[in-house]
């Protein structure tokens, strides 16, 4: 139908865009810090974030060279991709038992009056939430992402020295369309006169909870879809019939 087929384009466009933004426009040097990434920095980093692990890497990705980045570009991608996804495990998590305790804003959640979506679980009260809300938290993710992957037109891509995590600020929309948007991250500029000391230890601390986050939400769906996975949660998460990889199930497909 017409507007599967729109919402079809609109998914390839968004991806489309994203790889496009991939390579990060020059930003002026005067505003541009070169970070180097190296295995020696690894180390150093994991025996802060885990002393008795250390610096673990079975498959030997530090020492790899992904798309011609050289070592410090793919270490650098490596060290975003961790952040980032421990971010986003940090926000399920949360997210996860938020919802699955029934919490939600006071008033309706569509302009319709259409309130909050129940369910037995959070991944199903995600599948009883409506395509439309679905595609917003789609488009906003999407956007976010192009414009990390862009540094905001001030920073240079992650590959080429940026430090990992560090998301671009909103100057250049501000200045632009003169929206008073509010940056990701410290909105109201609270570390100005924070020790680079006190930073790095906040930067582990990310770190270690995200990486805790990324354990506790996958042992949260592997008990809700294997009940008994996790001896430590069951009965507590209830069992979930759906599949928790396809975000649009029943509801959307790209491929049909």
């Amino acid at each position: 139908s017409l507007p599967f087929a729109v919402m079809k384009f609109a998914l390839f466009s968004l991806l489309f865009a994203s790889a496009a933004a991939f390579q990060a426009p020059m930003a002026p040097k005067a505003s541009v810090t070169q970070v180097s990434e190296t295995v020696a920095d690894l180390e150093a980093l994991a025996e802060k974030a885990n002393p008795i692990v250390k610096f673990y890497d079975p498959m030997n990705l530090s020492d790899s060279d992904f798309y011609g980045w050289g070592s410090e570009g793919t270490i650098g991608w490596l060290r975003q991709a961790e952040i980032k996804h421990g971010r986003v495990a940090m926000f399920a998590f949360v997210g996860y038992i938020v919802h699955a305790n029934g919490i939600h804003w006071p008033w309706p959640m569509q302009t319709d009056g259409t309130g909050w979506p129940t369910g037995n679980s959070a991944p199903e009260i995600w599948d009883n939430m409506s395509t439309a809300a679905k595609w917003q938290i789609f488009f906003v993710i999407s956007m976010l992402e192009v414009w990390d992957e862009c540094g905001g037109g001030e920073l240079p891509h992650y590959t080429q020295g940026r430090k990992p995590g560090q998301y671009p600020s909103f100057n250049v929309l501000r200045s632009t369309i003169g929206h008073p948007l509010f940056d990701l991250y410290d909105p109201f500029n609270l570390s100005k006169n924070m020790s680079q000391e006190k930073k790095d230890k906040r930067l582990v601390a990310e770190i270690n909870n995200g990486r805790l986050a990324m354990l506790g939400i996958f042992g949260f769906l592997a008990e809700g879809k294997v009940e008994g996975s996790v001896p430590a949660l069951k009965g507590i998460i209830p069992h979930y019939g759906g599949e928790v990889m396809q975000p649009f199930e029943g509801q959307f497909s790209y491929f049909s």
